[in-house]
Formats: C-alpha cells, sequence, structure tokens
C-alpha cells in the first residue's frame, strides 16, 4: 500500500508539473506507437563523455546513460572512480527518466513529499537529467563521483549538449 500510495503521489506530482509546464498531452489514436528513444552510439558518447567532463575538474566519476524507460544503455567509469558510483549513476538517470525531470529537482520537493524516496529504483540525488529530443525524452544521464551532485549534473548536461548539440 506505501509503494502505491508513494507511485499515486509522483504521478500526481509529475501530472501537476507537466501541466504547469507542458503543453497538453496527446494521446495515441492508433493501435501501435514508436516513441523516439536514444541510440546506442549517442549514449556511449554521452557516457564517456561526462565522465571526461568531470575528470577535467579533478573528480573521477561514473556515467550512466538510460533509454526513455530507464533501461542501462552506457556506463562509463574514470578508473579511480569509487565503486559506489557505478549504483549511484544509474540510479540518478533511471530516476530521471522515470519523472521526465532533473533529479536535483526532485530532491527539491523531497521534504514536503518523503514518499519519493520509497518508490523502487529512485535515488533522490542530483546528478540525473532528462535527454529531450524534439521535447520528448529520449533517454537520461546520471553521473555520481563528485563532491556535489550538481557538478555531477553538469557534467551530464554538457555532455548531452555536446553531442546532441542542445
Amino acid at each position: 500500500m506505501k509503494t502505491l500510495t508513494a507511485l499515486l503521489t509522483v504521478s500526481v506530482f509529475s501530472l501537476a508539473a507537466a501541466q504547469t509546464t507542458a503543453a497538453p498531452i496527446q494521446l495515441a489514436t492508433s493501435t501501435i506507437v514508436s516513441p523516439a528513444s536514444l541510440s546506442l552510439s549517442a549514449a556511449n558518447r554521452i557516457a564517456i563523455l561526462a565522465v571526461n567532463n568531470c575528470a577535467q575538474l579533478g573528480y573521477n566519476v561514473t556515467a550512466s546513460v538510460v533509454d526513455r524507460s530507464g533501461v542501462i544503455l552506457a556506463v562509463a567509469r574514470a578508473e579511480n572512480a569509487g565503486p559506489h558510483t557505478v549504483g549511484a549513476s544509474s540510479g540518478k538517470a533511471f530516476t530521471s527518466a522515470s519523472a521526465r525531470a532533473l533529479t536535483s529537482d526532485i530532491a527539491k520537493n523531497l521534504p514536503s513529499n518523503p514518499a519519493l524516496a520509497d518508490i523502487p529504483g529512485y535515488l533522490v540525488l542530483a546528478g540525473g537529467a532528462p535527454i529531450r529530443v524534439g521535447g520528448a525524452v529520449v533517454g537520461a544521464v546520471g553521473v555520481g563521483g563528485a563532491p556535489s551532485g550538481l557538478t555531477d549534473e553538469k557534467c551530464g548536461t554538457d555532455a548531452v549538449m555536446t553531442v546532441l548539440g542542445q
């Protein structure tokens, strides 16, 4: 019951955010849908570039890139990144893809909605960012290992901007 309540809370939160910041949702009228998703090639380039971005700042991190459903496409880990950074980066990427939001924004809402931390697989720490193409979320990047989640986030979002030109 606790999980159901958390999922409903996040659904309401996500719906409210979508209604205030995005165009109305259009439901498919056909029996089959083909949503866009990030390619493996782009995911690999984003992951490696995110690790390199943080390395230039002096941080050993891991970057994970997931598809639009939160399934891992690519992982890159600096040779000296801690073992915990693998799980942290993938958790942040999954959370961002699932919520279609920056994990830093989700973390800001945690005090008023602590049930967000109870959603299975969610890691509510800054460092995850959705990857959008034409307004649609096609994947997400998560970075873990820098001293600040906001630094992790910047390494990932800068990599996305470089690879996708946005």
